[in-house]
């Protein structure tokens, strides 16, 4: 697999407070790359600068296997037209509008014929969507919305995808099937960076993993020995 995104410096910050203090880390191409860390250690505000939404203090962001371009800085509609796409943290649907009508906004830029395949391979992935299309965003469970906003940004079809705590706020079989619905993400080529406070589900469906504390790489190596590691099992998995 060859590296498609590669984070060298990156220093982060709000007001005259760092955040994340010149951390680099790489995403290969059809890998699923975890970020774990406790709450506040710079997660979040890593994943913002990458699609765009916060500036870095300085350092490198390069993105493409093959002629890699530094994107730090870049708008985050240019970052979205390069294929890097987000689903926030909390969802974000707009409730107020219709499943259809979030998903459409995903491909926003795409013309019609090429717009409604895509919204097809969605709806057939997620089922539960296609079935409440004309229901408003906002009557949805949790789970059903943590669909619509990875179904959202599929819409897009990204190059590389961001989820930022898929499973947060909810139950457990929902849990398995959010981690589920991602690992076949993966099994398709797609390539995901995954920030996620549930541990041992995000180490056991990734590739390669990063141990983030108070802004900095505290760990790194593949997934299944990071989740072997004492120091993890004992900070993060519980055990």
């Amino acid at each position: 697999m060859s590296e498609l995104l590669a984070v060298e410096g990156l220093r982060l910050g709000y007001g005259r407070a760092d955040v994340v203090h010149c951390i680099g880390l790489t995403v290969r191409r059809g890998s699923i790359v975890s970020l774990i860390g406790s709450n506040g250690a710079g997660k979040t505000t890593i994943l913002r600068s990458l699609s765009g939404l916060m500036k870095p203090r300085s350092g490198r962001v390069l993105f493409g296997d093959e002629s890699p371009v530094d994107i730090a800085g870049e708008a985050a509609h240019r970052i979205a037209r390069r294929g890097i796409v987000q689903v926030p943290e909390g969802r974000q649907v707009f409730a107020n509008m219709t499943v259809a009508e979030n998903l459409r906004l995903g491909a926003y830029h795409v013309p019609g014929p090429e717009a409604a395949r895509r919204q097809a391979a969605v709806e057939a992935r997620f089922p539960r969507l296609a079935e409440r299309l004309r229901q408003q965003a906002g009557y949805l469970s949790g789970g059903e919305q943590q669909m619509l906003a990875m179904g959202r940004a599929l819409m897009a079809e990204p190059v590389l995808l961001l989820l930022d705590e898929p499973s947060m706020g909810l139950a457990p079989l929902i849990v398995d099937e959010i981690f589920s619905i991602i690992a076949s993400l993966r099994a398709e080529g797609r390539t995901i960076l995954l920030v996620e406070q549930n541990a041992s589900a995000a180490l056991a469906i990734a590739d390669y993993a990063y141990v983030l504390e108070t802004g900095r790489i505290r760990l790194q190596g593949q997934a299944a020995e990071i989740a072997r590691n004492p120091e993890v099992t004992a900070a993060y998995l519980g055990v």
